[in-house]
């Protein structure tokens, strides 16, 4: 499983705008020069957040985001899901229920569901909240 550049600049910004929440919209540049990712990506990463109510913004002068929630109540794996999607390491794991014509005689199931089960428990264990406690006062943080 590899994240991509999306699920990384979404986690980012959700760390940024907890991180920078001072009551005030923040406004996109400010997020873009603090994290060094063009507006322009920013404006496709926030559409995503946006859809999926994690974020408020307004638009026009005075404008920007905040998000819609404590940082407690969103988990890594939920920001890396809406970018991502299924974080499910193989195919046949996406779906809710295993779709693969070998299902029943693979012998290396076993194996990708104990993965994706690590790597979802791991993701959603993490809240935005975590994630700003580990930042401490640097605003300096690379994920």
């Amino acid at each position: 499983m590899k994240v991509s550049t999306k699920g990384r600049y979404a986690l980012r910004t959700m760390l940024d705008l907890a991180m920078h929440d001072r009551g005030a919209l923040i406004p996109l540049k400010d997020i873009s020069a603090r994290q060094e990712i063009t507006v322009k990506y920013l404006e496709q990463v926030m559409t995503l957040l946006s859809r999926a109510g994690y974020v408020r913004s307004v638009r026009g002068a005075g404008g920007g985001y905040r998000l819609s929630r404590e940082p407690s109540e969103y988990t890594a794996g939920d920001i890396l899901r809406v970018a991502e999607g299924s974080l499910a390491p193989v195919a046949c794991l996406e779906d809710s229920v295993n779709q693969c014509p070998r299902a029943s005689e693979c012998p290396t199931l076993g194996f990708w569901e104990g993965l994706s089960d690590v790597v979802n428990q791991y993701v959603d264990s993490i809240t935005l909240e975590d994630l700003v406690h580990r930042a401490g006062d640097s605003h300096n943080f690379s994920i």
